[in-house]
């Protein structure tokens, strides 16, 4: 049997850090197995969409840069680019709900049932919650694009609350505007500290990231001359269409996404502890538990 995490506890900035890697060591093999059966397709989706798009890209930059805009590239060309950016950007969004959704529906199902998972429960509530948390997900996208816009300062200040409030939709079963609205109270008079945790997630999963985009960034210098000194216009825009760039592209896109899931169990822990300083909702459970005696 593998070791059970609680969620429902009060933790430092250390245990929140030490506790997520310790989830993802000890449910690596049931959760990603969760993750790819409800997720999989849409990735599989998106990293196609992506490598389209690439590889249009490429085709209207060499066009351009070559001063081949002819009968062979026109509208329909810029037609198609945009068709397949559309379908690209909306793949993504499509991902980043299920993703999310999938991550906290499934830390649901792991802590309501004390170690043990329903993937049937978990793959229902994903699509009943998909409304949900795109609206969510779009209001709390313009509230921080609106702040960042002001100084910063806003933005930043909004950030905070608004990435615990996918958490409450899911773990307090709310609506969007409500989780919107409740995440402010959630942090209220704990905001400092659940910036500085949030910023060293950041800054964690932020690097990760980088490392794994630069093979890819490296194999395209190479091909584009830029490493040797023999850059030429169209050597930039033939990279694009180069299928070991297009796939080390895609194998850094799926990291990325991968690693950004980190920031969003970070970010359920970050809740609960919060939640159990104001609400002792696991504390409660607990001490319900002790006149409980199993069933024989």
């Amino acid at each position: 049997m593998t070791e059970y995490i609680e969620f429902k506890k009060k933790r430092e900035l250390g245990e929140v850090l030490s506790d997520t890697f310790a989830f993802l060591r000890t449910q690596f093999k049931p959760f990603f197995t969760v993750f790819f059966k409800i997720v999989g397709p849409y990735l599989l989706v998106m990293m196609i969409c992506l490598a389209l798009y690439m590889y249009f890209a490429g085709n209207s930059f060499n066009n351009i840069l070559l001063g081949s805009q002819g009968s062979d590239f026109g509208a329909d060309s810029f037609a198609t680019m945009f068709v397949v950016g559309v379908l690209y950007f909306i793949s993504i969004l499509v991902v980043y709900v299920m993703s999310q959704s999938t991550t906290l529906h499934y830390i649901k199902s792991y802590a309501n049932g004390k170690g043990q998972i329903n993937f049937e429960e978990i793959k229902s509530d994903v699509y009943k919650k998909f409304g949900s948390f795109l609206g969510l997900g779009i209001l709390a996208a313009l509230s921080i694009g609106v702040g960042l816009m002001f100084c910063l300062i806003p933005g930043i200040y909004l950030w905070v609350p608004l990435a615990l409030s996918f958490s409450i939709l899911v773990f307090n079963n709310k609506g969007a505007t409500d989780a919107y609205g409740d995440s402010f109270a959630l942090v209220k008079d704990e905001w400092w500290i659940t910036f500085a945790t949030l910023i060293v997630i950041a800054i964690i999963v932020g690097v990760a990231n980088y490392a794994f985009s630069i093979p890819a960034q490296i194999y395209q210098f190479a091909q584009m001359g830029i490493l040797s000194g023999e850059a030429d216009a169209e050597s930039m825009g033939n990279v694009f269409q180069d299928p070991i760039f297009l796939f080390l592209n895609m194998i850094s896109t799926l990291a990325q996404f991968l690693l950004n899931l980190i920031s969003v169990i970070a970010g359920a822990f970050i809740y609960f502890n919060l939640n159990e300083k104001k609400n002792f909702t696991g504390t409660y459970e607990r001490i319900q538990g002790l006149g409980e005696t199993p069933e024989k």
